[in-house]
């Protein structure tokens, strides 16, 4: 397990510009968990070749709090300014770790990644975008066992149960090596062999293969579930029936809402509650970026990294200094 003063989830510009205000105000020791294998997604995945990146938003220009700021400019010089602000300010970002859990404790949180790492904080700031959506299967999931089947980790978490996650990408990879620790796990694919698990995903999932805490049914495509017993009958393609306690489907998507309830987040309709330095109701847990503000600017997203940490200093200076 690895100590930091600050965990933040999500190397987007808001997650981004949180580490290095906190690098600036002499914070150290703050690590960045980002799911994929490079910083902002969003921008990565979403804005074309070529599109425009504008600090205005809906014709109002948001004045710069903190130090990071620019001015309208393209996808690709927009991040290639950030990746020069991840590398000035040595910004420790741990690629393809994706945030399974957050665990409360007294005396901070415990988050555990898809990649195998284990950190304590007295701090933790969520920096995750609002989009995602559960991608589910074709076919219907019967009334009598929605209770059992899941798109996302559960707030309570499942101990001793035999389990079936459906999916061949890292998400599935992470859910399946999490669930191993405490239950019997089935991966299921409908291909032979896995095409878009990242190499650390893919040895973890190795491993727990090995050791017989998960079984991969490879080339196996389901048709339809019902209700047995109290469980959940999965009915496979190739006339096979198997009965499990949950099923988890990693089909892509997760809403960030699941991951937040998860942890404990209150809600007020669709707004996640938070205070003016984006602090939770639950005490030293922040969201910064859209989570914050719903929507917005990139400009406004780099001020909530701002603003969070001056709150960070005001009420829990001495955790972090």
């Amino acid at each position: 397990m690895e100590q930091a003063k600050i965990v933040v989830i999500g190397a987007g510009p808001a997650g981004i510009a949180t580490a290095v205000e906190a690098k600036v105000a002499g914070i150290d020791n703050v690590v960045v968990l980002e799911k994929k294998g490079h910083i902002c997604d969003t921008i990565v995945s979403l804005y074309h070749e070529g599109k425009r990146v504008d600090p205005v938003y809906r014709k109002m220009k948001v004045e710069p709090l903190g130090v990071l700021s620019f001015d309208t400019e393209t996808r690709e010089e927009f991040l290639e300014r950030m990746k020069k602000v991840v590398e000035e300010y040595q910004l420790d970002i741990r690629f393809w770790n994706e945030a399974q859990k957050v665990q409360v404790l007294d005396d901070g949180f415990l988050v555990q990644t898809g990649g195998g790492l284990e950190i304590k904080a007295p701090i933790c700031v969520v920096a995750i975008g609002v989009f995602g959506k559960p991608v589910k299967p074709s076919y219907p999931i019967p009334k009598e066992v929605k209770d059992k089947v899941f798109f996302a980790l559960p707030k309570e978490p499942l101990k001793g149960k035999e389990v079936l996650v459906v999916g061949g990408g890292d998400t599935a990879a992470e859910t399946a090596c999490f669930l191993s620790n405490d239950n019997k796990v089935d991966l299921s694919y409908r291909r032979e062999k896995f095409f878009r698990i990242n190499p650390t995903n893919m040895c973890a999932l190795e491993k727990c293969c090995d050791e017989g805490k998960v079984k991969l049914l490879m080339g196996t495509d389901i048709e339809g579930l019902e209700e047995k017993d109290g469980r959940v009958l999965v009915h496979f393609k190739d006339g096979q029936d198997r009965v499990y306690d949950a099923v988890f489907y990693c089909l892509g998507g997760m809403t960030p809402r699941t991951f937040l309830e998860g942890i404990g987040v209150e809600f007020d309709g669709n707004k996640p509650k938070v205070d003016y330095y984006g602090e939770t109701n639950i005490p030293r847990l922040f969201l910064v970026g859209d989570l914050a503000l719903l929507k917005g600017s990139i400009m406004a997203a780099f001020n909530t990294g701002k603003k969070t940490i001056e709150g960070i200093l005001e009420k829990y200076g001495d955790l972090v200094k």
